[in-house]
This record gives structure tokens, sequence and C-alpha cells, in this order.
């Protein structure tokens, strides 16, 4: 009971998550800039509450942060609706002469307090599946499980939003999408009602002892050290490659396919990170992590590289969805393709990471959880990155930033995930 419920939680990470860069689409057509911000603000959130969380659950229990974490994402999700109710006639300051008004601030507020939610949630749902599979290549597997209906979430969030917001236009505005808000609410919720109920174990939690003072602590192993940048170059690569795409298809041209089909080929991307992690899920019994992390670490990179080289005359028909014409096929640049199939690659990646990082850290893996969930900030402020070097060298140069961090993640899997601080007592 206490693995579904955390698998339950997963795909709710996702589903809020992945609302920012489809959100974006509103906002870039109001503010040029803004399209990233909702996103950057979500997991912003990661760097102020990462380590707080971690001791949290310490202190409280895995239940009870989880517990908080669903109201907190009910408020969140509350705050985002009132965006669309309020502000639109008040301007609080301006960019380079553009107003901005409050009910883009109001938003940003909620895509923030959306933020403490799921680092809270992850904090909790990774190190437990981790723990309840016993480390090792069995709590990959768990992880990796709980990460396909995570990426099942991950796919329906940017469909729904694009077939919610259609064509965007000059009229399109944050109340287009408030059905999603009220089912995210809904779910927030009844989630929280059903945790209430559920006993959940507390796995290998140890209360720090007033005036005790250990001399080593999770920052003293060097492979998670290593690991934290990994999952800040991770998150940020995870995400950069869908939320850049959806804009590219969005503009490409300069005529756009329209925010509806280019949701719908990002979902793919999604979507195939579902399959990846089924397939990890039934082969993480055999095949060991760092090796997985290795091979798809490279495939990665080559996928990219071959994005950026492509020319974007080269069409190809993919699925999409709009208001007007339903599910068919639209014709996209076919580097589309390609970076789509990144997330057969990217979806091993998480789990491997967080895997191979927490291994033989014993006492130490909850305040290392805090630690990565910190680092997690990289989905906000990569992309962000990414997203202003495609203003200047164009949607497909901003991805040699993206093999730059996959090349990182290959260097962690072939040698920086090595524990070489065995000597230290973790019990």
């Amino acid at each position: 009971m206490a693995i579904i419920t955390m698998f339950f939680m997963f795909a709710m990470i996702s589903f809020v998550t992945n609302m920012a860069a489809p959100f974006g689409n509103i906002w870039k057509n109001q503010y040029s800039w803004a399209g990233m911000w909702g996103n950057m603000m979500n997991f912003l959130a990661y760097l102020i509450m990462g380590i707080p969380a971690g001791k949290l659950m310490s202190r409280i229990g895995y239940k009870k942060t989880a517990l908080i974490a669903l109201a907190v994402g009910f408020v969140g999700m509350v705050v985002q609706y009132l965006s669309s109710l309020m502000g639109a006639d008040v301007q609080t300051f301006s960019v380079s002469g553009q107003p901005v008004m409050l009910n883009f601030l109001i938003y940003l507020l909620g895509a923030f307090v959306c933020g403490f939610c799921v680092c809270m949630l992850n904090t909790v749902v990774n190190p437990m599946l981790n723990l309840l599979g016993g480390g090792g290549n069995r709590g990959n597997q768990l992880i990796q499980t709980g990460g396909t209906l995570n990426s099942l979430t991950g796919t329906l969030t940017p469909l729904l939003v694009g077939a919610l917001i259609g064509q965007v236009t000059d009229r399109t505005a944050m109340g287009d999408v408030a059905p999603l808000l009220f089912i995210a609410m809904g779910v927030f919720a009844v989630a929280f009602l059903i945790i209430c109920f559920v006993a959940i174990p507390e796995p290998n939690r140890v209360r720090p002892q007033a005036g005790v003072k250990d001399k080593y602590s999770a920052w003293s192993f060097r492979h998670l050290v290593l690991g934290v940048i990994a999952i800040f170059f991770y998150v940020g690569t995870e995400v950069g490659i869908p939320a850049e795409l959806n804009f590219y298809l969005t503009d490409v041209d300069g005529k756009g396919t329209g925010a509806a089909i280019g949701g719908a080929v990002a979902a793919v991307y999604w979507l195939l990170m579902m399959v990846g992690r089924a397939g990890s899920a039934a082969i993480s019994g055999k095949v060991s992590t760092r090796t997985q992390l290795t091979v798809v670490s490279l495939v990665a990179i080559v996928l990219v590289v071959v994005a950026i080289i492509l020319p974007s005359s080269i069409r190809i028909s993919m699925p999409g969805y709009s208001v007007a014409d339903g599910f068919k096929m639209f014709q996209v640049p076919i580097s589309a393709l390609f970076l789509v199939l990144c997330g057969l690659c990217t979806s091993l990646m998480w789990g491997g990471i967080f895997n191979l990082s927490v291994e033989g850290l014993g006492k130490y893996t909850e305040q290392a959880s805090g630690i990565f969930m910190m680092m997690v900030v990289g989905g906000g402020v990569m992309p962000l990155i990414q997203n202003a070097l495609a203003g200047s060298i164009g949607y497909m140069g901003s991805y040699w930033l993206v093999v730059a961090m996959l090349a990182y993640i290959l260097f962690y899997a072939l040698v920086g995930s090595k524990n070489v601080n065995k000597d230290i007592l973790t019990e």
C-alpha cells in the first residue's frame, strides 16, 4: 500500500510541474520575455525548500510531510486560478517600456507555491521507494515504475493545456485553462483524504540527537556531490528539451503551428519517457543502473546533435491536436522527431542518478534527499538560460547547452558515481 501511494504521488508531481511550460505560451503572447518564468518560479522553490524539506521529513516523518505538501499544492492552484480573475488592469512595473500587470505576478506566486509542494513530494517519494526496494537495482526498479506514472501525467498535461488554449491569440488568457486548474485542486483534495487513512511506514528514519554532532554528513560523499550536479543538469535537460521544442513549433518559420500542435508534439516526448521508464523497470533487476545511465546518455547526445544539424526545411508528419480538426498528422521540422526521441533516454536518468547518488548513504539518505531536491532548481535555471540563448542564436542553436549537460551526465555515469567513501560509517 505504501508503494502504491508513492506511485500516485509520483504521478502528481509531473502533473503539477508540466503545467508551467505550456502555460508559458499564454504569458509569452502577452510578454515576449515571460515564456519560461512560471517554470523558473516553480523550480526556484526547490532551491529554497529542498534542504528544509529533508529536515522536515526527519522531524515529522514521511506521511505528515506528504500531507503538508498536498495542502500547499492546493493553495498554489487556487492562487494560479486567481490570476485569471483579478489584476488584469493593474500595472505594477514595466520591462522595456512594456507594462506588466498584477495578474502575471499573481500567477508567478502560484507557480512558486506549487514548487514548494512538488519539492516536498519529491523529497518523500524518491527515498521511500528506494528504501522500500532495498536500494540497488531493486530500488531503482521501483523509482522507474513510479516514474512511468509520472511520465503518463506529464504526457497528458501539455496535451490538455494545448487543447484548451488552441491557437494562441491576443484574447488567450489563463481563464481558458481554468478547467485544468479545477481538476488539479480536486486531485489534491482527494489525495489528501486518501493519504490521511493510509498507513505509511517510516523506513530508516534517524532522529537527530540534541548535543550530538556527527563529524560527517551527506556532503562527505563524493558520489553524492557529483550526483547533485548531475541532477541539476538532468532536470534542466528534461524540462528544456520539450519546453523549447514547444516554443519552436508554436513559432516555427514565424508563422506558428499553434500552441495545441506544439503542446501535442511535446507531449509525445513525455509519452516516450513513460515507455522508457516502463522498459527500465522491466530490466532493472538484471541490468545495472550505471550501465543504463551510460547508454542513454550517449544515445541522447547523438540524438540532440543530429537535431541541431538537420535543416528545418526537412519536414516530417507527427501527431497533433487542435480544437478545430481534432487529432491529425501535422508537418513539422524533422528535428522535432529526434528531440522527442530523447524522451526514451531522459526517462531513465532521474531514477538512475538518484539511485547511484544515495547508494551506501544509510542514515544520511534523508539529508541527501533534501540536498537533491534543492538542486532540482536546475529545471528552472537551465531552460531559462536556454530560452535566452534561443533568442540570440536560434532555437536549435540553444540545444548545444543540452549537449553539454548530457556530456556531464555521461561523465557521472562512467566515473563520478563510484562510491570512494566507503570508510564512513552509515548505520
